[in-house]
């Protein structure tokens, strides 16, 4: 019998791609599709990341790279981490994946054992929960809400861990809520952490860029739980490099060899070309990409106007990323046609065909009753898109 794997039959499919798949093969069938759900910068790669690339093809950059990452490229992100937030590591703290998604399934790999318990606030990011399946680990899911500006707070972090408890997973910017926690509720939680020195915490800072007004703070920043953290960061959603597939880590050492223990056996380094763009990325001031986050917080703004104008969907502010996660149980239990709305896939599921706009059900982030709409697009767009949506609607 031709059957996969255990660990493949268990494993979700993320819904994000589940749903760009469905949507390319409808474009292809000649509908008039609107994609409002890959987490995608609508921007080129800047000129000068590109022109790192083709210098680096033209000098010849084209032998195995090492496990963890050039040399000069973890030095360039050394700096960045003390020019942009405050943090001190060296050299052999970093390592450089093939996207920031392997980071993350490289740290996973290296500290959950099987049983062990790691905590997601949701809504959290699509793979996280599968990430702790992989590795056979126990998801603890804390809800949060639309009221509560969809973060949950360190007391009831605290609440929920438990003697089994290795690892804390969370993003800030948050992908797909857009909140951002304050420096006062990280200090929160640090002191939670210091008070429980037996559980780690990832700090996913892929959005880190992309903030609006707010200040960024990374939680290894505070002293007491330095050792305790293990920042996530990438080039992808800041630069418009979602393609060129390289993230990093900032950690203690030993987790840093530990994750490049790892990926010297499934992937060994990252594309060298990619790398060479990445430095080029990282080194330049982030002012470089302003314009960018100019564009997503006017396009928030749109998106909050448009929404705000559909009776029956609840958002909130989001403070970074580009997404908004409006609350959108309202229409639960209502059919047209022969849609019956039951749940959040359902929802997705009738705007795709009956509107024929692509969004995210919330399930997949741990909020059923949400839905994940990306503004990584252009105004006209958006305006056609939740035009469409509202009248389905």
């Amino acid at each position: 019998m031709n059957t996969p794997s255990n660990r493949v039959l268990n494993l979700p499919e993320s819904e994000t791609l589940a749903m760009a798949k469905l949507s390319r093969e409808l474009k292809a069938k000649g509908f008039d599709i609107i994609n409002l759900s890959l987490g995608e910068p609508d921007f080129n790669t800047p000129d000068y990341i590109k022109t790192a690339a083709i210098d680096a093809v033209n000098n010849n950059f084209s032998q195995y790279t090492p496990v963890n990452g050039y040399l000069d490229l973890r030095e360039a992100i050394v700096h960045k981490l003390k020019r942009d937030n405050n943090l001190n590591y060296t050299a052999d703290q970093i390592v450089v994946s093939t996207g920031a998604k392997q980071s993350l399934t490289n740290i996973v790999l290296s500290l959950v054992n099987p049983g062990e318990e790691v905590i997601l606030p949701a809504p959290y990011w699509v793979s996280y929960k599968a990430m702790v399946a992989l590795a056979e680990g126990k998801s603890i899911i804390l809800n949060s809400s639309v009221e509560n500006d969809y973060k949950v707070s360190a007391a009831e972090i605290e609440k929920a861990i438990t003697p089994k408890t290795k690892l804390i997973i969370f993003s800030s910017p948050c992908n797909p809520s857009g909140s951002v926690y304050t420096h006062q509720e990280l200090a929160e939680l640090a002191a939670v952490l210091e008070r429980n020195p037996h559980v780690y915490i990832v700090s996913d800072e892929i959005y880190e860029l992309i903030q609006f007004g707010a200040k960024h703070h990374s939680i290894a920043t505070f002293d007491t739980i330095y050792n305790q953290v293990i920042t996530v960061n990438g080039v992808s959603k800041g630069f418009a490099m979602t393609g060129w597939r390289i993230g990093y880590i900032a950690a203690p050492k030993w987790i840093a060899d530990a994750c490049t223990k790892i990926q010297g056996q499934f992937t060994s380094g990252a594309s060298s070309i990619a790398q060479r763009a990445a430095k080029a990325a990282i080194e330049a001031s982030p002012n470089m990409v302003d314009y960018m986050v100019e564009t997503f917080q006017k396009r928030r703004d749109l998106m909050l106007s448009l929404v705000q104008a559909i009776p029956g969907l609840k958002s909130h502010v989001p403070q970074g990323a580009f997404y908004l996660f409006p609350e959108a149980s309202f229409y639960y239990g209502k059919s047209w046609g022969e849609h019956t709305i039951n749940n959040a896939s359902d929802l997705c599921n009738y705007l795709l065909y009956e509107a024929n706009v692509a969004l995210v059900p919330g399930d997949a982030f741990g909020s059923p009753q949400c839905i994940r709409i990306s503004y990584a697009t252009s105004d006209d767009l958006l305006i056609e898109a939740m035009k469409r949506v509202k009248s389905a609607l």
